[in-house]
């Protein structure tokens, strides 16, 4: 059973930044990241496939967030900027061995990690 460990999280005033990790024992095809807020479902954040290192992101973050790996160490990242209090919430790593799907899709994924909280005040 593969385990994923998130890193990085921590309080940042809004306009802030924060680099979240994720490790992996081994390499997995498809890395992602998600987010669970109280009173909200959990949501997919962004998505880094191997081949050709293809990202998607959700609205809510695009050009504040970038998803990137290190495929030498088994690493995935999140480079937040531009913190906003909506962002707060634990923040996820999730893993599986296929693309296909929508990359969104919490029950897609095989693997998780226990979670980061993230913390945006204003």
């Amino acid at each position: 059973q593969e385990q994923l460990v998130e890193s990085g999280g921590g309080s940042v005033q809004a306009g802030g930044s924060l680099r979240l990790s994720c490790a992996a024992s081994r390499y997995i095809y498809s890395m992602a990241w998600f987010r669970h807020s109280p009173g909200k479902q959990r949501e997919g954040v962004a998505v880094i496939y191997s081949s050709a290192e293809r990202t998607f992101y959700a609205e809510s973050v695009k050009g504040r967030f970038t998803v990137s790996r290190d495929r030498a160490k088994n690493m995935m990242y999140l480079q937040m900027t531009n913190l906003r209090p909506e962002d707060t919430a634990t923040y996820y790593c999730a893993a599986r061995e296929l693309w296909s799907g929508n990359w969104y899709d919490e029950g897609l994924y095989t693997y998780w990690g226990q979670g980061t909280q993230v913390t945006v005040s204003s």
